[in-house]
């Protein structure tokens, strides 16, 4: 399922434009295409649209100012968001900071409103398995949270570990 380009909403209008020989695919919510469509001259496309992404990522359809990208050139490799966007790859770990306000609604829209990859596991993988899994997780993020003294955040991770533990206990004197 796509999302919308401007919000988090999932796409249900998916628009296609033609303008100067190119073709550009809209994923829009009803709400946002309603604006879109109310913005465009019969005939199509603005003359200032040179991409879906000068509607947003959570821009505004059909304001007076252009939408504005918070990043420049990448300053390690020289990228553009405009370049990453057309071949679809980045050139240095260092765009991931550069560009994060535009990629954080792209990896939304992509893993459903997720930004990290949290992994798979093969389908025949035990419970004890998953919750060792888990419990990694979580000792990775109590460590994190009481290194940024997070210590409420911490508490509750805790308490998660503690039920998890407990609960791997009582399933391994059952067996």
């Amino acid at each position: 399922m796509k999302k919308c380009l401007r919000c988090t909403k999932q796409a249900t209008l998916h628009i296609t434009e033609l303008k100067g020989g190119k073709s550009f695919s809209l994923h829009l919510c009803e709400s946002c295409a309603s604006e879109y469509l109310d913005t465009v001259k019969v005939g199509g496309i603005p003359d200032d649209f040179d991409s879906p992404l000068s509607i947003g990522p959570i821009g505004s359809i059909g304001s007076d100012t252009p939408v504005e990208t918070s990043s420049q050139d990448c300053p390690i490799c020289g990228i553009s968001y405009k370049q990453f966007r057309s071949q679809g790859r980045l050139g240095c770990p260092h765009d991931y900071v550069q560009f994060h306000d535009e990629l954080i609604p792209l990896l939304e829209s992509i893993h459903h409103g997720e930004t990290q990859h949290v992994g798979k596991f093969p389908p025949k993988v035990s419970d004890d398995s998953r919750k060792q899994h888990e419990l990694i997780r979580l000792k990775n993020e109590l460590k994190n949270a009481i290194d940024e003294e997070a210590y409420e955040h911490a508490a509750e991770l805790r308490d998660e570990i503690e039920a998890i533990e407990n609960e791997m206990k009582s399933s391994a004197k059952q067996h």
